[in-house]
């Protein structure tokens, strides 16, 4: 039976405990779980706050309604970057589902978002997602905004698609781009290299 003296836990000082707070929580979900968690995400108490994030990211794609919800319509900024946060735990704690489709749409609005740290939470989350989100990335690329272009381009040197090969070489050669898009591009194209090559020869034993 999941208490509130279990939710308390998620603000325990000793990583240990809200851990085992957490997968509590989540093994034990009601119906009241998943909102009581989403009324945590605008609370001041990073330590709480992130504890909500990292459990609705191990109860995985039943979390995925309420998140998309709330990324798109709360007025709260914190709000909303937990929201994409907690999108990039799941698709990193299941990789093995798909990642939906309405999930991904939310994310390509929040590269948009008036906030910074919205719109660098959409791309970590987009990244996480991998190979599906390439063409969202690849096409925010457009947006006037140097801090989240060098954002995007990091992801995509990241996402082990050989299509970000050509667009991140067409960055690090274009003379008339911002110094800094050239020099992070140069960098995500050997990181993607690796990746790549990595991906091909397989892990190594």
């Amino acid at each position: 039976m999941v208490t509130e003296d279990l939710y308390s836990q998620l603000k325990n000082k000793n990583p240990r405990l809200r851990e085992r707070a957490m997968g509590q929580i989540a093994d034990e979900r009601t119906e009241e779980t998943i909102p009581q968690l989403m009324a945590i995400l605008d609370s001041e108490d990073v330590v709480y706050r992130r504890a909500a994030v990292q459990t609705l990211g191990w109860i995985g794609l039943d979390s995925v309604p309420s998140l998309v919800e709330q990324l798109i319509n709360s007025e709260n900024e914190t709000v909303r970057a937990s929201c994409a946060k907690a999108l990039a735990a799941i698709a990193l704690n299941f990789p093995e589902d798909s990642f939906p489709p309405s999930a991904l749409k939310a994310l390509k609005v929040a590269l948009t978002d008036e906030n910074p740290v919205v719109k660098i939470s959409a791309v970590g989350a987009l990244g996480t997602v991998g190979p599906p989100a390439f063409e969202i990335l690849a096409e925010a690329l457009k947006i006037d905004d140097l801090a989240l272009q060098v954002a995007l381009i990091n992801a995509l040197g990241s996402l082990g698609d050989e299509r970000g090969m050509s667009l991140l070489g067409a960055i690090a050669a274009d003379e008339s781009a911002d110094p800094y898009l050239i020099e992070s591009a140069k960098s995500a194209l050997s990181r993607l290299e690796q990746v790549i090559n990595y991906g091909k020869a397989g892990p190594s034993h």
